[in-house]
């Protein structure tokens, strides 16, 4: 049998690995080998992040608005486009436009950089589904590339970020999980445009030696339009230094080896590199090595069914991926006997959710108790589960197919915007709820699946038990959710915020559902739609209309 995967030694240059993978892969030098699977997963993870990028801007959240009107500022006869306009700018900003746009409501795809089957490969770094716009500027710039090829690219893209989210854990050292995406974005960029391999290698050197995001932009109480762009801050920055460097700029070299990189950094190495000399180089209290190995080895996948993408999860509706064992055991275990018991808010006497580390911590933390930002809201357990609750005890009926009641309680943009914060009955249970960390019981089980259990107790006795929840409908290892089925309905909600009618609808997301069949002249057009078939909203947060340039 015919491999399936390379592999990038820590003693090779893995940047030029990298760069040169993106061009065989992307080029079709591998065969086409790639299963079925792998095609649908990757169309319903782009069609996905289109479908929540266009709902932010219908509803004028800031971040995407902002940046789509600075990218409309950079007009470009040769470059790419934004959601919804045919006016081309400057490619990287049409990236950072889209990017932010797609991760405005944290619904997308996400990775826990997770795969035991590849030794080494258990990382656990987070990640998501936010670079595909990177895909479709290169595109739209060359105006070659066919709706298969540029599948295959963004399958590339996820490839190298979700492999390099299961060898190096940013999150360990403070850095924002957007730079494997960078990294990613960087090589497929330049694959696309053709760049030749060591002008993506410098590319590459340039976006990790300059562009480094430290979490402190989701540091804090109360987060910024900073949590949300992350990813699209630094998809520009890479398509950037990819362009800066076919004009011919140099940047370091062989960066995974780099000893002042962050990868040695952090995670000093020593041992010989090949045939060089070692080198003792002492800072503070680490001892790094000059020429020596990168901290992992990298397997990237070029045929068959394992790819990252495939192990990667979608959301059902708007929440932080950390609460879906919750969202999942409410729904199973909880709602329906509360609904079928007639109960009322007043009726819950309190609610217990118990999981593991990181959500613990993340999303669980006293202080996110009280949020008074959408960006707040979606990371705070307590919100997300007492909204969702709420939902189901108007309901009243909620149905006893778990995919039927996902679809019944999805939480939308609305049950984040300025009225869901201050709901005083969603505040109520806020109130009612503790967060419990599982302890080594959970943790172990942990980025396998994301366990969780949740008890609601009643007023005058009684308790509804979820259970342990580990695969929740979404998750890639769930087997029982009918996902084309829960997605189909999810776009059906999001692109109703953005389009008048069913027509204007379908007509948007026919090509994107059937993008593998489409021409490179149909491409270009992929992420066009006529006003006149929207919606008119005001904006979702309170806060203005529209944001007004002061410069």
């Amino acid at each position: 049998m015919a491999p399936t995967t390379i592999t990038l030694p820590a003693d090779s240059n893995q940047a030029l690995g990298i760069a040169q993978y993106a061009l065989d892969f992307i080029s079709g030098k591998y065969g086409d080998n790639i299963d079925a699977t792998v095609w649908e997963r990757i169309e319903m993870f782009h069609t996905d992040s289109v479908m929540c990028g266009i709902s932010a801007l219908a509803l004028k959240t800031n971040a995407p608005c902002c940046l789509r009107s600075e990218a409309l500022e950079y007009p470009d006869s040769r470059g790419a486009t934004v959601f919804g306009s045919s006016q081309r700018c400057a490619p990287e900003k049409a990236v950072v436009a889209n990017a932010a746009a797609v991760r405005e409501w944290d619904s997308n795809g996400t990775v826990f950089g997770y795969n035991p089957s590849i030794p080494g490969h258990t990382a656990g770094e987070f990640g998501h589904n936010d670079f595909y716009g990177v895909v479709m500027a290169a595109a739209q710039v060359t105006g070659t590339v066919n709706g298969k090829t540029a599948l295959r690219a963004m399958i590339c893209l996820d490839e190298i970020r979700g492999r390099l989210a299961e060898v190096f854990s940013l999150k360990s050292y403070k850095i924002d999980h957007v730079m494997h995406g960078a990294i990613a974005s960087a090589a497929v960029y330049g694959a696309l445009v053709g760049a030749s391999p060591e002008e993506i290698e410098s590319a590459i050197g340039m976006t990790v030696a300059h562009y480094v995001p430290f979490r402190a932009i989701r540091a804090g109480k109360q987060l910024s339009d900073s949590k949300g762009a992350s990813a699209a801050l630094s998809a520009e920055a890479a398509v950037l230094s990819m362009r800066r460097a076919m004009r011919g700029f140099v940047g370091p070299k062989d960066v995974f080896r780099n000893p002042e990189s962050i990868f040695r950094f952090f995670e000093p190495t020593t041992g010989v590199d090949r045939n060089k000399d070692l080198i003792d180089v002492t800072l503070g209290n680490k001892t790094r090595w000059g020429p020596g190995p990168s901290p992992f080895n990298l397997v990237l996948t070029h045929s068959g069914s394992d790819f990252a993408v495939c192990g990667m999860h979608f959301k059902i509706g708007l929440y932080e991926h950390q609460s879906a064992g919750a969202l999942e055991g409410l729904i199973s275990g909880v709602a329906t006997g509360l609904a079928t018991r007639g109960a009322g808010h007043d009726a819950v006497e309190r609610i217990h959710v118990v999981a593991y580390e990181p959500a613990y911590g993340i999303i669980g933390d006293p202080a996110k108790k009280d949020p008074k930002t959408r960006q707040s809201a979606d990371h705070s357990m307590a919100f997300i589960v007492s909204r969702m609750l709420s939902k189901a005890l108007d309901l009243r009926a909620v149905p006893s197919s778990s995919d039927e009641a996902w679809k019944a309680l999805m939480l939308t943009p609305h049950d984040y915007g300025k009225d869901a914060l201050l709901d005083e009955r969603t505040r109520s249970l806020m109130a009612r709820i503790t967060f419990e960390h599982g302890g080594p019981e959970f943790d172990s089980r942990y980025p396998d699946g994301i366990p969780t259990s949740i008890d609601v107790f009643v007023k005058g006795g009684g308790k509804y038990s979820s259970g342990l929840v580990m695969y929740p409908s979404g998750h890639a290892r769930n087997t029982t959710a009918d996902l084309r089925e829960l997605l189909r309905n999810k776009n059906e909600v999001l692109g109703g915020l953005v389009f008048k009618d069913a027509p204007a609808y379908e007509k948007f997301i026919g090509p994107l559902v059937r993008m593998k069949e489409l021409s490179a002249e149909e491409v270009q057009l992929i992420y066009s739609y006529d006003f006149s078939s929207t919606r008119q909203h005001a904006c979702i947060d309170g806060e203005r209309e529209a944001p007004v340039s002061r410069l």
